[in-house]
């Protein structure tokens, strides 16, 4: 197969997905790795040629490869994830939106163009934890114990925020990563707890965790994606949803993750038939007894490596 990594500048020299990429040029197939932020790109042309089975893309919040992938989904080219999906968890506001009305669990939101407005927030929400509408991977996450701390929280050039009642909890998050059907958890250091006490690792999905992670792939129409929660005294609880993730300590993670684009990209896009991105179903990765997935069938293949191709 032919495939083109839409890489941007954060992730360059990321082992994700690069390593993904490398695996795949390992097992025989073309990959052309796109730099939409760091390089020239004859756009048009990239997108009309149709010549790739199918786009992936590494994005951060607001860039430029978004717009790439949604150009290629446009002319009916195959993407991972479904752009539209991409779109709707990018936007933080729009994701906490749909999230409620399928009743995902999901704290009320606010939203505002600063920090200070929310001091119209009922005071029996406090605290709030205030972060960027577009905020990825932590950034800008804090905790706002009352309104008279709004102001100091202020800070230049975040764009739109959204502000969420703190939920109690014993300051670790759950890192759920879904990749095509398996579930796998990490407990790591709540972003507004960060002098926590956690021993951070992989841990097992408690059932109710898993079914709220499958809810959302089947909500937003994603096959590879993450969500952090919160377990709170009423339950999980979501506060962010993530597509394409690192996968950190999930085992074989590469070789998965892998074997999930080649699955998808055969198949035309989304194994989901979510309320965003209905796509055709295609059956996730077998079982073995022990629970673990089968090897991809290309696992083993001893075929040429012809490289990534940077353009």
């Amino acid at each position: 197969m032919k495939l083109c990594f839409l890489v941007e500048e954060l992730y360059r020299n990321d082992g994700m997905p690069l390593d993904v990429a490398r695996r795949l040029s390992s097992w025989g197939h073309q990959v052309d790795v796109v730099r939409p932020g760091g390089s020239l790109l004859r756009i048009s042309e990239e997108v009309r040629a149709g010549t790739h089975d199918a786009w992936v893309l590494k994005t951060v919040s607001g860039g430029p490869g978004l717009t790439l992938l949604e150009a290629a989904a446009a002319v009916g080219l195959t993407t991972v994830n479904d752009a539209r999906s991409i779109r709707a968890v990018r936007d933080k506001v729009f994701t906490s939106i749909i999230a409620r009305q399928h009743g995902l669990p999901v704290p009320v939101t606010y939203s505002a163009p600063r920090a200070t407005l929310f001091a119209d927030v009922p005071d029996e929400l406090f605290p709030l934890v205030v972060k960027p509408a577009d905020g990825s991977s932590g950034r800008g996450v804090r905790l706002v114990p009352d309104p008279g701390r709004l102001a100091e929280t202020e800070q230049a050039g975040e764009g739109q925020l959204i502000a969420q009642p703190y939920v109690p909890n014993p300051g670790s998050d759950l890192k759920v990563y879904c990749l095509a059907g398996e579930f796998h958890a990490t407990l790591r250091r709540s972003p507004i707890h960060p002098d926590g006490q956690v021993e951070e690792g992989a841990v097992p999905v408690p059932a109710e965790v898993a079914a709220v992670a499958a809810k959302v792939g089947a909500v937003f129409g994603l096959d590879l994606y993450g969500i952090d929660v919160v377990l709170g005294p009423d339950g999980p609880v979501i506060v962010d949803i993530n597509d394409f993730p690192s996968f950190r300590q999930v085992p074989d993670a590469v070789s998965r993750l892998a074997g999930a684009v080649l699955d998808l990209a055969r198949a035309g896009g989304s194994a989901r038939t979510g309320v965003l991105a209905p796509a055709p179903h295609i059956p996730s990765q077998s079982l073995i007894p022990d629970g673990r997935p089968r090897p991809h069938p290309e696992a083993d293949m001893l075929a040429a490596a012809p490289g990534v191709a940077q353009i």
